[in-house]
């Protein structure tokens, strides 16, 4: 086993531009809908508060996107920075799912991030509200996995 740290850039004190690459980082990371993926830029004991759930430590993670990817199905996630600070930033997002009876939703919500020296994060506090759309109403049609460069992000979509 190594005892070489895990590191994962762009590390803090963040500037705007390292900011918004670790938000694309993590929109990538959750786009991926890989539960073990996404967990590895969590420190092993990272504490979440998704929604009214509390979650603790990466196998926790990894067993509440599972959870969260077996029920909302077709996810497709966008995230953007709102602020940031030292170890610390905040974003928006907004992603568009359907559950297994074909009815869509678009979950809009915002996230605080701490980060260790080391550009894990170690806390995560999610708010999060889900609106039933129409199909018709969706925006997000890229094929699953990353959002493409040149696809509107959520201030350009009017979100």
């Amino acid at each position: 086993m190594s005892s070489q740290p895990e590191v994962r850039p762009p590390l803090p004190p963040f500037t705007r531009e390292t900011a918004i690459a670790k938000v694309r980082g993590a929109e990538d990371g959750w786009n991926s809908r890989d539960p073990n993926r996404v967990a590895l830029a969590y420190t092993v004991d990272s504490a979440w508060r998704n929604r009214a759930e509390f979650v603790n430590g990466r196998e926790a993670i990894v067993a509440f996107l599972t959870r969260k990817w077996q029920k909302e199905l077709d996810y497709r996630l966008i995230k953007e920075l709102w602020a940031y600070e030292g170890n610390r930033i905040a974003v928006r997002f907004a992603y568009e799912w359907h559950d297994d009876s074909g009815n869509w939703y678009r979950s809009y919500g915002n996230e605080n991030w701490e980060f260790d020296e080391n550009g894990l994060m170690q806390r995560r506090f999610a708010c999060i509200n889900d609106a039933p759309i129409r199909e018709a109403d969706r925006k997000y049609f890229w094929p699953l996995g990353r959002r493409p460069d040149d696809h509107p992000g959520l201030s350009d979509l009017g979100f």
